[in-house]
């Protein structure tokens, strides 16, 4: 199972469109990981048109209709992996082991909000930060991230996008 996962779209603004490669990633997966900050309804409905089923959450600057329509935190069993999602992790000093805290439950957490891709790993458990794919602020690029789950193991991928 191939999973697209994005973060941070801020969506729309000005002429701020998903770049192409985005676009055909998410398409092309078995699903749709958006972990908060779309901003506007619409970002949600052309992630739907894509094809895949799209698992969302909202963020902190998302529109009043994304927060009535998204919750805020999300477990979700994706193959047979479970797949935590929260847009603001807190503090990067002990973050891994308090997500790991807050989804007991879950194999991985994948989160957003500071648009730092991020990735880490404690005796099994993952953390995954996509960064964005169009407002890449102090990141280096403009990134996205790809999941494969083989029965219960996640393998996390970032992708540098053009």
């Amino acid at each position: 199972m191939q999973i697209a996962i994005i973060s941070d779209t801020h969506m729309p603004r000005g002429a701020r469109t998903l770049p192409q490669q985005c676009i055909e990633r998410c398409a092309a997966a078995d699903a749709i990981l958006h972990a908060g900050d779309l901003s506007d309804v619409p970002v949600l409905d052309m992630l739907r048109e894509l094809g895949p089923p799209v698992h969302a959450i909202s963020g902190n600057v998302d529109s009043a209709a994304v927060h009535a329509l998204l919750p805020s935190r999300l477990e979700l069993e994706l193959g047979a992996a479970h797949v935590g999602m929260t847009h603001i992790p807190g503090a990067a000093r002990g973050r891994l082991e308090r997500l790991r805290t807050d989804f007991p439950g879950c194999d991985a957490v994948v989160f957003g909000h500071t648009h730092m891709p991020e990735h880490g790993e404690l005796d099994g458990f993952q953390i995954f930060n996509p960064g964005s794919p169009t407002e890449r602020r102090r990141a280096p690029a403009r990134t996205m991230g790809l999941a494969t789950i083989d029965g219960a193991r996640i393998t996390f991928e970032l992708l540098v996008l053009a």
